[in-house]
């Protein structure tokens, strides 16, 4: 049984929490995307921890976290938040690492931070982790596979031929020193010894697996509007966001997926550049900021003051559909019990003509939100088990949402840790 964890929106949408508390009934958690740019904040028995590229179920005993051929695998980044977390009394967690992902090259994030220098404001508000730069080689067929660092001959060879390349924009377009590329070579033979003891065979695991009847779990990162096809291009990320990527950036069948939780947030956020239909300024999206998520709307891995919006249905509603959901789970819905009144964008104006369905970006720049308004509930909502218990105000909300998406809300979260959810049948 493999169920994908996804986001809806510009991600930021507490997928984290809702993996951790999901891989508690899971064998197998899987990274399939993406890599160190986005942050999972997770607060759990332990404390409070910010991943970036281990999969959120390294909390658990029972479970095989495992970093896909998708992912964007920067090695040391991998090795010290496991460290890190063990440190931390976490126990140490059981990682596989597929031998068919691609390193990210130190060279990649410099690439990243020349090229926003260069392109000054029309830059794409990268993270600067080397993202774009990574999967652009990988799709060149000039990235390195993790299988590839074990054959030092070919290895040294590769390198080189690569670097040489590479040095031709370092040096006439971007005036930066000269890429070494025997401090390259050198620098992957220490990859090797830092990846060698996760290394694996992950297709082949996961197809053992699935005839095992073991419980699999396909984490995302980021969400629907930042997926390169569907999202807000350019100001998009550089892998798919989808969960139907998932069986590609895994490796499995993907008719063996057989349910999409989508995280939708009960307000909007995103970090970086790009179209936002319903974002809000000022001293309003200040007090939102500050309330919001766990210590506020800052960015995991950036620190970022999160743009802050009222829900989106529009866009909430298109991301769920080109993820294919079958189920929603509303995060963050405590932080809003400080507002009188809660604006819900139902629809966008694009030259006085009012539609329901999320355009492309050139449409997106010129719509303007048209807004319903729901009464607030006033009260905090946090510590709340059953649905029924909730505010009439506030069950509203989530109906008046659920009814918008066209899919259930199966699992309404109420605050930062890992039980403070509520379970709808």
């Amino acid at each position: 049984m493999v169920k994908a964890i996804v986001g809806a929106n510009w991600g930021d949408e507490g997928k984290g929490k809702i993996t951790d508390m999901l891989a508690e009934e899971s064998d197998i958690i899987i990274r399939f995307q993406g890599g160190s740019n986005a942050g999972h904040t997770i607060v759990n028995d332990y404390g409070k921890f910010a991943l970036h590229i281990c999969p959120s179920g390294v909390f658990y005993n029972h479970t095989t976290s495992i970093i896909g051929n998708g992912v964007a695998l920067n090695i040391p980044n991998l090795v010290h938040e496991i460290e890190e977390i063990v440190s931390k009394g976490v126990p140490r967690p059981k990682i596989l690492v597929s031998d068919r992902a691609q390193i990210l090259m130190p060279y990649h994030i410099l690439f990243d931070k020349y090229e926003e220098e260069r392109l000054g404001g029309k830059s794409f508000g990268s993270t600067k982790s080397g993202i774009a730069p990574f999967y652009s080689d990988k799709y060149a067929k000039i990235g390195f596979q993790v299988n590839e660092l074990f054959d030092e001959e070919s290895l040294k060879e590769k390198v080189y031929r690569i670097v040489e390349t590479k040095n031709v924009l370092v040096e006439h377009l971007y005036h930066q020193p000269l890429i070494d590329p025997e401090e390259i070579f050198n620098t992957l033979l220490e990859y090797k010894e830092m990846i060698k003891p996760y290394v694996c065979d992950v297709s082949l695991y996961l197809h053992n697996a699935l005839k095992e009847g073991k419980k699999i779990l396909l984490e995302g990162q980021l969400g629907s509007l930042k997926d390169p096809d569907f999202g807000i291009y350019p100001m998009v990320t550089s892998s798919s966001t989808l969960a139907a990527y998932g069986a590609i950036g895994a490796g499995i069948p993907p008719y063996e997926i057989k349910d999409v939780v989508t995280v939708v947030k009960a307000y909007s956020s995103a970090v970086g550049a790009g179209e936002f239909v319903s974002e809000i300024f000022g001293e309003e999206a200040d007090e939102l900021r500050r309330r919001g998520g766990d210590g506020g709307e800052y960015g995991a891995t950036t620190g970022r003051p999160r743009r802050m919006g009222w829900f989106d249905a529009v866009a909430s509603r298109y991301g769920c559909r080109v993820q294919g959901a079958t189920e929603v789970a509303l995060t963050v819905l405590d932080v809003l019990g400080y507002l009188d009144t809660l604006p819900v964008c139902v629809g966008y104006e694009i030259d006085g003509e009012v539609t329901r369905d999320f355009p492309t970006t050139n449409l997106l720049k010129k719509a303007k939100p048209v807004y319903e308004y729901l009464p607030g509930w006033k009260t905090d909502i946090r510590g709340i088990k059953n649905y029924d218990e909730l505010p009439e105000n506030c069950r509203k909300y989530i109906e008046f949402i659920e009814k918008e998406l066209e899919v259930p809300i199966t699992m309404v979260s109420n605050g930062p840790k890992r039980h403070d959810i509520i379970k709808r049948k």
